[in-house]
């Protein structure tokens, strides 16, 4: 191990620091905690586990990761939290481990940027390039896919699953899934628009752009159940990738009966 641990820290025993670890002042790094290479924890900044913090992660002051589940059926059990590499905690962030119901493991991916006072909670599961903004919190077993964003002060409720690339809007309150691709907003968030500008972000091709933009319309402009919009933009679809995402996942979501029967209104 090489490093800086600041003489006021507390490094318990049974702690595994990768090399070019830094561990501020005041900060607190438990004993069943692995911190990867290059990993930062600063002043004041709490590390609990069993967790498992990927490298070049930076952990700010009065953060607290890989804290005890608050779920009433949790009693002690040794669930984790998995981080990734390249994620940074800004400052007053909350993280907890899984609960053996949940699955028993709190996962967060790479490249993730959670700031100011933002709370993930028990066996929530993250994926890569995920940004959550300023009093973003998550209910437990929520799942966060891939190039999701979070406007300041949202709230999503437990077991909702945020789609690829969606943006939630601030102050919205999601107690549904949200689709991938779009923008939600409002008490109770509803879709807006297509989020374009992540899309340009994430690097969609100009083509599926279209595509999705031309799927968007279909889907959620019209007059029409939404079963029938996606019944009319699976005709047209063709074989685009991010087409075929929208609606698989929105197929998974609708009941047979009511595609069967936008089926037969068409």
């Amino acid at each position: 191990m090489s490093g800086r641990i600041h003489p006021t820290a507390v490094v318990e025993l049974g702690a595994r620091l990768g090399s070019a670890v830094e561990v501020g002042p005041l900060a607190y790094v438990g004993g069943d905690v692995e911190l990867g290479n290059g990993s930062v924890v600063l002043a004041q900044a709490t590390v609990l586990g069993p967790a498992r913090i990927g490298d070049r992660c930076t952990i700010h002051p009065h953060a607290v990761v890989g804290g005890a589940p608050q779920d009433r059926s949790y009693a002690g059990e040794p669930t984790t939290l998995e981080v990734g590499n390249d994620n940074v905690f800004r400052e007053h962030v909350t993280v907890h481990r899984g609960t053996v119901k949940g699955g028993g493991s709190t996962r967060i991916g790479s490249r993730c940027l959670l700031m100011a006072g933002a709370h993930v909670a028990h066996d929530c599961q993250l994926g890569d390039d995920v940004v959550m903004t300023n009093l973003t919190i998550l209910g437990g077993h929520v799942r966060v896919e891939n190039n999701v964003v979070c406007g300041g002060q949202v709230a999503v409720a437990p077991f909702v699953r945020l789609g690829r690339g969606c943006f939630v809007a601030g102050g919205a309150m999601v107690e549904r899934d949200v689709p991938p691709f779009v923008i939600v907003a409002g008490d109770r968030a509803r879709v807006r628009a297509l989020n374009r500008v992540g899309l340009e972000r994430m690097g969609v091709p100009s083509a599926s752009r279209s595509a999705l933009r031309r799927a968007f319309r279909a889907i959620w402009m019209g007059s029409d159940p939404i079963a029938v919009g996606l019944a009319r933009a699976e005709k047209r679809a063709g074989n685009d990738l991010y087409v075929r995402q929208l609606l698989e996942y929105l197929r998974e979501r609708i009941p047979a009966s009511r595609l069967e029967q936008s089926s037969e209104s068409r």
